[in-house]
């Protein structure tokens, strides 16, 4: 396992050392922040590289922090079944460009999840085939999972249930 975590950490640094913001183990998870200017490029390469071979995105995961120097975060939780590992890939985006390039042509298995996390946090997946609501009605204008939602809904939007 540790030979797998160590040419992870030196391919990507040898090839994108100015686009990795940190490398952090925590409780036996590696996460790997990068720039969100080259997610695609990145996720390409742990895809088609021979010796890593991350063929499964088994998730795509949206955090609203409403920080100043940034409020998202994307959590990429990608698997490679040849290595038998796993590992966290991260990028911050700003409130004030929620656009990102999807990765659903990388890995097909990102199409819900990338459409959840624009339902609820508004994060906008370029490239994406399908993206439009999953839970919410499609003319719903918010975002229910941003942290300045209201925790009982916005009045007179959507019924809540009865009790």
């Amino acid at each position: 396992m540790e030979k797998i975590k160590q040419k992870l950490i030196e391919k990507l640094k040898e090839n994108y050392g100015m686009s990795i913001e940190s490398v952090v183990e925590f409780q036996g998870t590696l996460t790997i922040t990068v720039a969100k200017e080259k997610i695609k490029e990145i996720c390409t390469f742990l895809r088609g590289d021979f010796d890593l071979y991350f063929d499964m995105c088994k998730d795509v995961i949206g955090v609203d922090y409403q920080r100043a120097d940034f409020r998202f975060e994307l959590v990429y939780n990608l698997y490679s079944i040849k290595n038998n590992f796993r590992f966290l890939l991260k990028t911050k985006l700003q409130e004030t460009d929620l656009n990102i390039p999807s990765v659903v042509d990388i890995w097909p298995g990102a199409n819900w999840p990338e459409r959840e996390v624009y339902d609820f946090f508004g994060i906008i997946f370029d490239g994406h085939p399908d993206l439009r609501r999953i839970y919410m009605p499609e003319d719903f204008e918010y975002f229910p999972l941003r942290k300045e939602f209201p925790l009982m809904g916005i009045p007179g939007s959507i019924p809540l249930p009865r009790k």
